[in-house]
């Protein structure tokens, strides 16, 4: 099966990229494939809103939470003042970063991957 990685750089008013991401993920991991979702520059801000669990698609960013394939750039979170809630979501910060602490597309396609960004 394909390894692919998907960014999420969505800005807060592309909530159909960011659910989208969500959707990709899923279906891709149902059909085998290893995926990671990893939100990236200004995407980070969509792990606050998807963890509220009023906001409509909570209960699917719960079920591919459960998966453990979310990552989040820790530069970017920094960036954007949303470290420590992503920290408390409990989702982890992208294991494959650059000197800078930035997700690494380099090393994820050294790895295999193929990159889709939305």
């Amino acid at each position: 099966m394909s390894k692919i990685a998907i960014f999420v750089h969505a800005t807060e008013d592309e909530l159909g990229r960011a659910l989208h991401s969500l959707v990709y993920t899923q279906e891709l991991h149902e059909a085998g494939h290893q995926v990671k979702l990893i939100f990236d520059g200004q995407g980070v801000l969509w792990i606050r809103r998807f963890e509220d669990p009023s906001h409509a698609a909570n209960p699917l960013y719960k079920a591919v939470k459960k998966l453990g394939v979310i990552e989040v750039c820790e530069h970017c979170a920094n960036s954007f003042a949303v470290k420590e809630s992503t920290e408390q979501s409990g989702i982890s910060f992208a294991h494959d970063h650059d000197k800078d602490g930035h997700a690494s597309i380099s090393k994820l396609i050294g790895e295999g991957y193929q990159i889709i960004t939305l």
